[in-house]
């Protein structure tokens, strides 16, 4: 059996730019990973499977197997490869649906990973990226599983910033924040003409740190927050936490992180979040 963590993914910056041709937006981000998420494992089998458990899986199981991001990155790979065996796969789905931390692009990556290691398939990094971004913009990115500075509609990657070590706390208001009204939110709004490059975003300090993000943004926060101003609250209540370095909306949410030096303190502000009755998650953060 293959098991492999799928963490949450964490957008430090989200610049949004034009609509393009495909209908995928421009945008330049930083993509960074906890080391903690949701789990895939991948066992022999004589055809393809899912099973999802875990806290979540309930908001999982009336989602038709065709819609399943898992199922059909199993299934692309199979076909696209030429491979006739099966797989029991089981998603353990410990992120909130729809949070803007990466969960389905998460395991979706997780599985290709695992399914090339199961049924020892030789295909270069470069094939399975886009294999991946065929299936979706953020999958290339979550591959790598470590910062990673995303551009294009997601499919141009280089490696990220060096980082300090760095635990973070991720909290919930447990509601869904569906990604397509946000960016029609957006563009309704916003018209971007010129095409965006990365933010020169330095940070292997952390005053440095706190400098960058603060000369970067969320573009769909706002948006978020006014659709669901608790968003803003999550966001006010992060930041004073004792030791956040910085505070902010992931994805198009409406999941919030802060950023801290030291375990204690994300733990901390991890436990007060949940008192708030928000979903809460304090993590390392993997910054190499």
């Amino acid at each position: 059996m293959i098991a492999l963590n799928a963490p949450a993914k964490i957008n430090l910056y989200l610049h949004v730019g034009r609509v393009r041709t495909d209908g995928l937006h421009d945008l330049a981000s930083l993509f960074v990973f906890a080391e903690q998420g949701d789990v895939i494992r991948a066992e022999p089998a004589q055809t393809l499977s899912l099973n999802v458990t875990g806290p979540f899986a309930g908001a999982l199981k009336d989602l038709p197997p065709g819609k399943n991001l898992v199922l059909k990155a199993a299934t692309l790979l199979a076909d696209q490869r030429g491979v006739s065996k099966g797989a029991a796969i089981t998603l353990e789905k410990n992120l909130p649906i729809a949070s803007g931390i990466g969960g389905g692009s998460a395991d979706a990556a997780a599985a290709l990973r695992a399914l090339v290691s199961l049924w020892r398939i030789d295909i270069s990094d470069a094939a399975l990226a886009a294999l991946a971004f065929s299936l979706g913009a953020d999958i290339p990115a979550c591959l790598m599983r470590a910062p990673v500075n995303v551009s294009g509609a997601g499919e141009i990657l280089s490696r990220g910033p060096v980082l300090p070590p760095l635990w973070i706390c991720l909290a919930n208001p447990r509601i869904d924040m569906p990604t397509g009204p946000i960016f029609r939110a957006f563009d309704k709004k916003i018209s971007v003409t010129e095409k965006l490059t990365c933010a020169a975003f330095r940070a292997p300090t952390y005053a440095m740190l706190q400098r960058s993000m603060g000369q970067t943004r969320n573009d769909l926060e706002p948006f978020a927050i006014e659709r669901a101003p608790v968003i803003g609250e999550v966001i006010e209540a992060l930041a004073a936490m004792p030791g956040a370095l910085a505070a902010r909306m992931s994805g198009s949410g409406a999941t919030c992180f802060a950023l801290f030096a030291s375990s204690q303190a994300a733990q901390r502000a991890a436990i007060k979040a949940g008192a708030r009755g928000w979903w809460s998650m304090a993590s390392p953060l993997s910054v190499r």
